[in-house]
């Protein structure tokens, strides 16, 4: 994947699937805020919510560059494709989404306690003019299945298999993606505010040997009890180096 410039966002992004970028980066000039919901906004609900609040701090709707989904349940493969297709017409419309190339990074999880009735935004994130040189990022959530052709049980690292074994390898698959990613927009883990992971497996044991002494949390990690959006996935991570975070 390569990295391309959004300049009427003010940000730069990694190139990926039509549904989602691999992260997003502020570009020289801005920087990169966070705001999350008291409570999930469904879909239809956030994304007004998102509009309002990009317009009243006076930017473009473009500036729009990353989101945090919660979805009821994970999807089956065709349900995730119809549920992005519907996902991106609003971007659409916004003239964040143009002819399949999608900016915006995001994470879509399913909560295993708490979940909501449809598929809802947890948070977003948006550019804002800065003299700030430090940078800010968002890098989007990946599960272990690398993006490609193909069905995602094609693609899974170790698919079915919960073992510890199996749940190291699909972990340090993660791991390494985020390295990727980051790397790509410039970043390295030194440069992460927050690192998230995304399972309902026990991996307690693992935390220490394969996150802590990678140097992935340097902010500290915050572990959600939520499955991946497809069907047969196990375990996600995302990282964040936003500049300001707000609670909406």
């Amino acid at each position: 994947m390569s990295v391309a410039v959004f300049a009427a966002g003010g940000y730069r992004y990694i190139e990926g699937v039509f549904q989602y970028s691999g992260g997003s980066a502020a570009q020289p000039g801005f920087e990169v805020v966070r705001a999350r919901f008291k409570r999930p906004l469904p879909l239809a609900e956030g994304f007004k919510a998102i509009e309002a609040h990009i317009k009243s701090a006076g930017r473009p709707l473009t500036s729009f560059c990353a989101c945090e989904l919660r979805s009821p349940r994970p999807f089956t493969e065709q349900g995730f494709t119809d549920f992005n297709r519907a996902y991106v017409q609003t971007l659409e419309r916004w003239g964040v989404y143009k002819d399949g190339r999608n900016p915006v990074a995001r994470t879509n999880v399913c909560p295993a306690h708490g979940a909501p009735a449809e598929p809802s935004f947890y948070a977003f994130s948006f550019t804002v003019p800065s003299p700030s040189a430090n940078g800010s990022f968002v890098i989007a959530g990946s599960g272990e299945a690398p993006e490609g052709a193909g069905s995602y049980l094609e693609r899974m690292i170790r698919p079915g298999d919960v073992s510890i074994d199996g749940l190291r390898d699909k972990m340090r698959y993660v791991l390494g993606e985020m390295e990727n990613r980051l790397r790509q927009l410039g970043f390295g883990w030194d440069d992460a505010g927050s690192t998230q992971m995304y399972t309902v497996r026990d991996v307690g044991a693992l935390v220490e040997p394969e996150i802590f002494k990678r140097g992935a949390a340097p902010g500290g990690l915050s572990w959600h009890l939520c499955r991946p959006p497809v069907a047969g996935l196990e375990y996600e991570m995302d990282v964040r180096g936003a500049a300001r975070e707000l609670l909406l």
